[in-house]
């Protein structure tokens, strides 16, 4: 197959059209502003729904109205702005809808600025909303990954009836690399039990979060958290590098394993015995294949580009096994392969 040299940005656009994406709500602000570029002129040549929402909180509510009728329906927003999106996206779990929410880092907090981070685990993975819920979090870090995920998202949204945010950073989006536009690989879910089409020959429906009645939301939340288990046990996804008898494991996530694969080999070369563990599930977490890893390696080393975010899952996961250490730089300060090689070596003095 014939490769395509794009930015990560143009790839997630171009692969969410691929996924079937049937509308687009969106408000620009960088560093993802050109995946709502490219849908104003694609989704409009292939008649599907766009618009240039009047604020980032409009966007979220206009994309739960449209998947609340079965439409495959994303947006894509940046840090401060998905910020404003917190309780939409509580609502968006309460109601059980397939939303594909796009989130590319840029340094915080507060406004920031649009230097490559990842300063944004946080919020994705705990989230600002309201109440006992959980959203599905898949991290690319490569271009590729970026089609390959935005798949992922879709589907994963659409067989859960859960939020799923594909988490990127500045870097990955505005890169570019050659890459294979392979076709939606997932089969199409079916939305006829709970898709509000029009009570036509059936009963009426309504989805809704308000749960009035104690018993009733108890039976919600339990349902929710029966369904994050099912997406615990099935959904987990990792990359594993040269751990097999590794004594330091570096772990990360999103573009910098790029780097950190590269100082693995350079400190290999010297003899070090070093391996990299990579959650592409940011949730569902890996945990338990770290509690694995912890029983053969002496210690972890979280790499991240802010002051400590991961770690704190890292660091549950491993439950005093072993020790995890912390490396990282915030606001975008990039971490380069000597950083990392210096860092591992000194760890291993």
């Amino acid at each position: 197959m014939t490769k395509t040299l794009t930015t990560g940005n143009h790839a997630i656009a171009q692969a969410a059209i691929n996924a079937g994406c049937d509308g687009y709500f969106g408000y620009p602000i960088t560093p993802q502003s050109e995946i709502g570029e490219f849908m104003s002129k694609k989704m409009q040549e292939l008649e599907r729904a766009y618009v240039c929402a009047e604020s980032e909180i409009a966007a979220i509510n206009m994309v739960l109205g449209a998947c609340s009728t079965g439409a495959k329906a994303m947006t894509s927003s940046s840090s401060c702005a998905v910020a404003l999106m917190q309780e939409s996206l509580s609502y968006i779990a309460a109601d059980e809808l397939p939303v594909v929410l796009v989130s590319v880092m840029r340094a915080g907090p507060g406004l920031g600025y649009i230097y490559p981070s990842q300063g944004d685990y946080n919020q994705a993975t705990i989230g600002g909303g309201n109440g006992d819920y959980k959203i599905i979090v898949l991290a690319p870090s490569t271009v590729q990954e970026c089609i390959d995920l935005t798949y992922k998202s879709f589907y994963l949204a659409q067989k859960y009836r859960n939020p799923t945010i594909l988490l990127a950073d500045g870097l990955l989006a505005q890169m570019m690399e050659p890459v294979e536009f392979n076709e939606y690989p997932y089969p199409e879910i079916s939305i006829e039990d709970w898709a509000l089409t029009g009570a036509k020959n059936r009963d009426s429906r309504a989805i809704y979060s308000l749960g009035p009645q104690e018993d009733r939301l108890v039976e919600r939340v339990e349902t929710l958290f029966n369904k994050y288990k099912q997406i615990e046990e099935n959904e987990v996804e990792f990359e594993e590098y040269q751990t097999d008898n590794a004594d330091l494991i570096v772990t990360c996530f999103g573009s910098i394993a790029r780097n950190v694969k590269s100082a693995i080999n350079q400190c290999r070369e010297k003899g070090l015995k070093v391996g990299m563990l990579r959650p592409i599930t940011l949730y569902p977490f890996p945990t338990k294949k770290y509690q694995e890893l912890a029983k053969t390696t002496k210690k972890f080393l979280t790499i991240e580009m802010n002051m400590g975010q991961m770690v704190r899952d890292v660091r549950l996961a491993v439950n005093g096994q072993v020790p995890v250490e912390f490396f990282g730089k915030s606001v975008g300060q990039w971490l380069s392969v000597e950083d990392i090689a210096a860092e591992i070596e000194r760890l291993n003095s």
